[in-house]
Order: structure tokens, then C-alpha cells, then sequence
């Protein structure tokens, strides 16, 4: 019981309950725009009514009601038009701005033994362990691949 309560209790899945949980209510009100708002916009630009999902055909005695499939695949694409407009868009912005991406690399020389790389001011190799030769010194800001 103990191993239990510790892995619920770890933040990585209290985090994600909580996520589901905002993320299942944000989908309802995300729909309910969708329906009330851009599905009938549609239904104006196309000369259609907004509601496609009473269409159907028949061959022989069989019926394909294919208006549910168009009002679902309608709804589905505006649905993540949206949520990548309304949501993703600005918090990827707001992330960057709150958190510059910064991909500083360390230089790198390969081990003599397994030629992994290695950053060049290492000693020992992360890979194989073997103890690696003393590095010249670089004179400046160079940076150099070094073998």
C-alpha cells in the first residue's frame, strides 16, 4: 500500500489527472464554439444548412448515412483549427518569450577507444570509462573538434 500512495502521490501523475480533468472541460467548451459559431459559418459559406448529419444514400436496400461522417470530419477540423489558434499558437509564444530556447553545445571530441563523443574538457569517457588524453589548450573562443 505504501509503493501506492507514494506513485499517486508523485507529481508527475497527480499532474496529469489534473491535465485530463482541464483538458475533457476545455474540450466541451472548445465543442460548444465549434457548434455554435464556426459549424453554422460553414453551413453559410457552402449554401448548406449547418447540420449535415441527417444526409444519406442508398444502394439497394441498404442506407449510408455519410452526413454524420461529414458533420464529424467538419467538426474535428475546426475543432483543432481552433484549439491551434486559440491554445497552442500563443502558449508556444509565450513560452519563448518567457523562456528563450538557448542550444548551447559543449565542443566535442571522440574517445580513442570507442569513438563515442565526448565533450573536449572531459576526462574520462561517459561510454566506455577509459581515461582520456590531456586536451591542448585552445587559445580564444575556438572551438575545435579535437581526435
Amino acid at each position: 500500500m505504501k509503493g501506492f500512495r507514494s506513485f499517486i502521490l508523485r507529481g508527475n501523475v497527480v499532474d496529469l489527472a489534473v491535465g485530463i480533468v482541464i483538458g475533457a472541460a476545455f474540450t466541451a467548451v472548445v465543442n460548444g464554439f465549434v457548434g455554435a459559431f464556426l459549424t453554422p459559418l460553414v453551413g453559410l459559406a457552402t449554401g448548406v444548412a449547418g447540420d449535415m448529419s441527417k444526409k444519406a444514400f442508398t444502394i439497394g436496400a441498404t442506407e449510408f448515412p455519410y452526413g454524420a461522417f461529414v458533420n464529424a470530419a467538419i467538426s474535428f477540423l475546426l475543432l483543432a483549427t481552433a484549439l491551434y489558434f486559440l491554445v497552442v499558437l500563443p502558449i508556444n509564444k509565450l513560452h519563448e518569450r518567457l523562456a528563450p530556447h538557448q542550444d548551447v553545445q559543449a565542443p566535442k571530441r571522440d574517445c580513442p577507444e570507442c569513438l563515442s563523443p565526448v565533450p573536449a574538457q572531459a576526462r574520462r569517457c561517459a561510454s566506455c570509462t577509459v581515461p582520456l588524453p590531456d586536451v591542448p589548450a585552445q587559445t580564444g573562443a575556438e572551438t575545435q573538434r579535437v581526435g
